[in-house]
């Protein structure tokens, strides 16, 4: 059994082979960097004269932090994919003949597509500043905004990670996630306020996490004015504490459910 240390090392290296990776198929960067950037401009300028906001509240700064959630989240789907893509190569084997830590796979999966999560949120931060976007907090806030993104993305990394070794086609798996992922971002507070929503969706979109997490990410970017009417359920008016209970609940079914799959594939 492979000691912290140990364990720690091999998920380095098995981070680094995933960026050079990706550094070496461009085509990754592109598409993770286009998106975003198609997605905020589409929204701001062709869907944003359609939603009505309650009066001082500027549909750039309402957007954006739901613009980032989608993101990460459907970034996240890329761990999956590129589990069932290595599993498919016939990479799993290879790792698994190597005296390395059985758990540093997942570990350098799921934190190289952390990465290129940051990349994405860079590029999405930069292209909303130019389309009206602005941090109206301080520099700790908003550093803690972002992080309740990329954590919360971490942890669907690794229910990704598990989809990927169960299903074990790259094309299942974003076909699978995409059933999952899509209605979660829409049936969110992301794109229009919750208000415009009928009254069974809206329920089951104020305890929606996506919903806290964009909500976390609009307070402490400083993007909710004040006089704004606080949210009347507990999930809204602690988005963070709500994200973070979700996160940390995520990690502590997933993260063993996903390395006992690693394992029994690896053992076939």
């Amino acid at each position: 059994m492979s000691t912290l240390a140990e364990t720690v090392s091999d998920s380095v290296v098995i981070t680094k082979r995933n960026l050079i990776k990706v550094k070496r198929v461009p085509d990754l960067i592109v598409f993770a960097t286009l998106s975003p950037i198609m997605f905020v401009v589409l929204f701001r300028y062709i869907f944003g004269g359609a939603i009505n906001l309650p009066p001082g509240i500027s549909y750039a700064e309402f957007l954006l932090p739901g613009i980032f959630a989608q993101t990460v989240v459907f970034g996240s789907t890329v761990t999956g994919a590129s589990i069932a893509e290595d599993l498919q190569k016939g990479l799993i084997d290879r790792f698994r003949s190597l005296p390395m830590s059985r758990s540093a796979v997942l570990i350098g999966r799921t934190v190289a597509d952390l990465g290129l999560n940051v990349i994405s949120i860079t590029v999405m931060a930069l292209t909303g500043f130019v389309v009206g976007w602005r941090i109206n907090s301080s520099i700790g806030e908003a550093i803690g905004g972002f992080l309740v993104l990329l954590v919360f993305a971490f942890a669907i990394s690794w229910l990704m990670a598990l989809v990927g070794l169960l299903v074990r086609t790259p094309e299942v798996v974003n076909n699978a996630s995409f059933i999952v992922i899509f209605p979660l971002t829409f049936a969110s507070n992301a794109f229009v306020p919750l208000e415009s929503f009928p009254a069974p969706l809206r329920a089951f979109a104020e305890w929606n996490p996506v919903s806290t997490v964009v909500q976390a990410a609009r307070e402490l970017f400083g993007n909710v004015p004040a006089g704004v009417p606080v949210p009347d359920v507990w999930s809204l008016q602690h988005p963070a504490l709500y994200t973070v209970l979700w996160t940390v609940a995520i990690l502590i079914v997933f993260v063993p459910l996903a390395v006992r799959a690693y394992l029994r594939t690896a053992s076939r």
